[in-house]
């Protein structure tokens, strides 16, 4: 049953840059935002009421790339002690003949929580198809209805082994969108040959003209500068008419091209309306593994793309798996790397930059998302005054709501410092507001 209402009084609504300081009440109808004015303006009603205490509230958080399938195996056959991309790669591959429906459920479902705790309302997980029993997909196509309730939950069939390099890979891809998953994924860069690698990206692109569906990849996830298939993602994008909806992850390889040719692909990146997933969290540790000094950053160029106007994403990746040993579920701690790692921390580049986490995952998935009249009553209260304060607290998430229903909530933690005679509690914010 749909819920009857709700109100959030006092509020600082997304996007602050242009609601300002200003406070707003907002009200909701069944499963809608029925109504945004100025705070004291929406008469009380009877309907159950939050008290936001000019919080922000904005649209939920997005992770656009996460592997659900492997959250919480780190340890499991052994840990990653390289480090390394390709020993990851590995280890899951000791790991995957032990997966079973029960374990890729219990597992997925208990790292979704985390997300949906901190403010995650739309993931877009990657699973691994390289496995002629698709047991982790069948796992998580059964996942995705029953936590419907509580986040929109997106499959992203991806090859992991390749497609030309394991057997049957095509036949798998194609099995894979049959059962019902909603995007096709690719990883052209660890096909055996160069030659394979473009062959998969033509694969790729067939089979969204067979079935309509969009493609997130995994492209040039790597230190190579002599790795390209996101020219040629691009240039198919354009051939085939998908501008928009097309992403591709990490694209690491871009940090170490020369800047004539990345000032090229950046170009025609922008003409094909191709969305580019950073992952910083594991970007930073997995790439530059060879490197002694100087080291390189490890991450595709977010701030040179953002100012070109490609829509650029921050992704969340891993969660303790093979690749990463850390990790909590928390899309505020990837886009703290993000701005780190980018140097995006301009007053303006820090509000940009959290668009990246909401908004614009959200265009790449083809998903209204915004805290508008008539929108889905789909949104976050979160401890903080506004989205930069967001990226540098990382602050509880006070109300996650979704469908008008509270789904999430969280007390946040108070620090109080004892001294002789007295007790002072600590705010982390700047005395006289937010800034």
């Amino acid at each position: 049953m749909a819920p009857a209402g709700l109100f959030v009084r006092n509020a600082r609504i997304h996007p602050t840059t242009s609601t300002g300081e200003a406070l707003s009440d907002l009200a909701v109808d069944g499963d809608t935002i029925a109504a945004i004015a100025p705070a004291g303006a929406l008469p009380p009603d009877g309907r159950p009421e939050l008290d936001a205490a000019g919080c922000l509230l904005s649209p939920p958080l997005v992770d656009p790339h996460v592997h659900m399938d492997a959250v919480l195996t780190v340890g499991e056959p052994r840990y990653n002690e390289s480090g390394t991309l390709i020993e990851g790669i590995f280890t899951w591959a000791e790991r995957k003949p032990s997966l079973t429906h029960a374990d890729v459920k219990a597992r997925a479902l208990e790292a979704i929580r985390w997300e949906v705790a901190q403010g995650t309302g739309l993931i877009r997980s990657h699973v691994d198809v390289c496995d002629p029993n698709l047991v982790a997909l069948k796992a998580l196509l059964e996942l995705r209805e029953e936590v419907r309730d509580i986040v929109d939950l997106r499959l992203i069939a991806f090859p992991q082994d390749g497609i030309l390099s394991f057997p049957n890979g095509k036949e798998l891809m194609r099995e894979a969108m049959r059962l019902g998953c909603d995007v096709i994924g690719g990883i052209p860069h660890y096909e055996w040959t160069r030659d394979d690698g473009v062959e998969e990206v033509h694969f790729l692109f067939d089979l969204a003209r067979e079935t309509g569906a969009p493609i997130d990849l995994h492209c040039d996830e790597t230190d190579d500068e002599q790795s390209r298939f996101l020219e040629v993602v691009a240039a198919r994008t354009m051939r085939d008419g998908m501008e928009g909806r097309v992403v591709a992850g990490h694209t690491t390889a871009m940090g170490s091209y020369n800047d004539n040719y990345a000032f090229k692909l950046i170009q025609i990146l922008r003409r094909a309306g191709v969305t580019i997933v950073a992952n910083p969290l594991d970007n930073i540790v997995l790439q530059g593994r060879f490197d002694t000094y100087p080291k390189r950053r490890g991450m595709t160029r977010v701030k040179e793309l953002d100012a070109a106007g490609i829509n650029v994403a921050c992704g969340h990746d891993s969660i303790m798996d093979p690749w990463y040993p850390l990790g909590r579920g928390s899309m505020l701690d990837a886009l703290s790397m993000l701005v780190h790692v980018a140097q995006m921390t301009g007053r303006a580049e820090l509000f940009r930059a959290y668009e990246m986490v909401t908004t614009n995952p959200a265009r790449a998935a083809e998903v209204p998302w915004g805290v508008k009249e008539g929108l889905p009553a789909n949104f976050v209260v979160f401890d903080c005054a506004d989205e930069a304060e967001a990226v540098r607290l990382r602050p509880a998430a006070r109300w996650v709501v979704r469908g008008g229903r509270i789904v999430a909530e969280t007390e946040p933690a108070r620090s109080v410092i004892h001294r002789a005679g007295s007790t002072t509690p600590v705010s982390f914010i700047k005395p006289g507001g937010a800034g």
